[in-house]
Parts: C-alpha cells; structure tokens; sequence
C-alpha cells in the first residue's frame, strides 16, 4: 500500500509542494495505521469504508482533533478520487462523526517580529520572515517569490506557482516599510526568487527551520495575523475583535457593512476564498 500511494503522488502532483509533501507524509503514516489496524496486503485500490471507518477511529483513540480529522480525510478523499472510488469516502464529514472546523478566535496569535530575526545569519530567510509580516505572505510563498516580477510599483502580483492552491492574487504596497522590505527582497534576489539558486525548495525549507529553531523561534505564523490586524484597523478604523476591538453584536448596522468589507477584502489579500476564514486571524 505505501508503495502503491508514492507512485499515485508521483503520478498526481496536484496542488502545491507543500500540499503535496503534506499529502504524501498522510498516505505513507495512514499505510502504516491500517497495517497497525490488522489489514495485511492492501493496494491503493482496496479502500472500503471499513477501511475509513477504522482510520477515523484510530485517529479518535489517538486523541486528534476535528480539525486534524478534517485535513486527513482530505487525503483519503484525494486516494479515493484517484483510484475511482469516491463514494467509498462520505461527503460529509459528519457522517464520520467529524464536525466541520470552526473558524473562531478567543485571544489574538499575532505576532511582530521578533528582535532575534535580526540574529539569523541567513540575510534570505530574514527578508522572507519581514515580507510575512508586511504582506501576510504564506511561508512558503515568501520564499518562492521572484521580486523582480511580482513587483508592480503600487501593488505585489504572486504568480499561482508560488501560491497555495495555484491561486494568483494582489496585495497593495501601501506603506513606506513594506517598499523596504520589497527593496531588500530585491536586492537578495536579484532575478530570482528567495530561494538560493544551487537550492531546492525543500531543502531550503529544511535550512529555514533550522535556522529558526536555533535562533529560538517557531514557524513565525502569528506574522500573519498581524498583517491582518493591521489592516483591519487601517480599513475600519478600529482594531480587530482578536485584537480587542467590538464583536459583532456591538457593532450598528453601517459598521457592520464595512466589517464585511473589511473582510472580503484581507480574505483576498491572504489567498482565501471564504470571508469566513478570516475569523481565525480577526475574530468575530
């Protein structure tokens, strides 16, 4: 079975590089719950809702949350899509007994950066950790950016290739401090992207965790909530309900209007689809 899914990865490179290490780790560690589980001498095309039952199962004893659940048997959908057998998998997570993921925040998870950024050696992974911050740039994406194109003088264009999903989006250069940033990423980059160029991005993803751990720091994505509640504040005038601005009930119907829009518009800004994700950075 885990040789049948590193073949099916191989032939399937969907989404991202992310998504796909991500997806490929699932399947190999789910090859290896199922063997745990009893069932011996499985191929991809075996799956059955035995099969899934007992994954989600498993993962429940294990002490794993919905939200954990929700992201695995995203992997287990791909697997039965891929070997034609999605109506072995239920539509609906809840049928699994797996609720769908709330999108709140109670306290606020953002995050400026951290003085010792300065300390790492790597001028790269320093400008990557600032373009985070100042454009609420996905980790992966703040590396894989070419500055040279993306730069558009009043706004930063992401190409889907460097993007999660695929999806090209905007974000206005607005301040002084993010066309420092730009400048600096410019300068390291030069035609190029963030990423060394006798470097893949896998290994460099590896050389940037290790930077930030030796400097004491972790995977630093508060950066984006705080550029989502720096422009929440810059678009309503008042800080983010995370932050410890009005929740919804207290807001009057004029007020509400421009939170929605507030909204819509940071969702874009992160390369979401959903205003309702926005919960998670802003509250609500």
């Amino acid at each position: 079975l885990g040789y049948d899914f590193m073949q099916l990865c191989r032939r399937n490179r969907d989404g991202s590089h992310t998504t796909q290490y991500q997806r490929a780790r699932s399947l190999r560690a789910m090859s290896r719950d199922l063997q745990d589980l009893g069932y011996r001498n499985l191929r991809a095309e075996s799956l059955k809702p035995k099969h899934v039952e007992a994954l989600v199962s498993h993962w429940r004893d294990n002490g794993l949350g919905d939200a954990t659940l929700k992201n695995r048997l995203a992997h287990v959908r791909w697997w039965a899509e891929k070997v034609g057998k999605s109506s072995v998998v239920p539509r609906d997570n809840s049928a699994l007994g797996v609720a769908d993921r709330a999108y709140t925040a109670q306290v606020s998870r953002a995050q400026e950066l951290d003085p010792r950024v300065s300390a790492i050696p790597d001028e790269r992974i320093q400008a990557s950790l600032v373009l985070q911050r100042e454009f609420g740039l996905r980790r992966e994406e703040s590396m894989k950016i070419q500055p040279a194109s993306a730069d558009h003088g009043d706004r930063l264009v992401l190409q889907g290739s460097w993007t999660k999903g695929g999806r090209e989006r905007e974000i206005p250069i607005r301040t002084d401090s993010q066309r420092l940033a730009l400048d600096e990423a410019h300068r390291l980059a030069g035609s190029r992207s963030l990423i060394p160029e006798d470097r893949s991005y896998a290994r460099h993803l590896k050389h940037y965790e290790y930077q930030l751990g030796k400097a004491g720091l972790s995977r630093m994505h508060g950066l984006r909530h705080a550029y989502a509640q720096s422009r929440y504040q810059e678009l309503t005038g008042r800080a983010a309900p995370a932050a410890g601005g009005s929740v919804s009930s207290e807001l009057t119907p004029e007020q509400r209007d421009q939170d929605r829009e507030a909204r819509l518009t940071i969702s874009r800004e992160l390369g979401h689809e959903r205003e309702q994700v926005t919960a998670i950075y802003l509250g609500r």
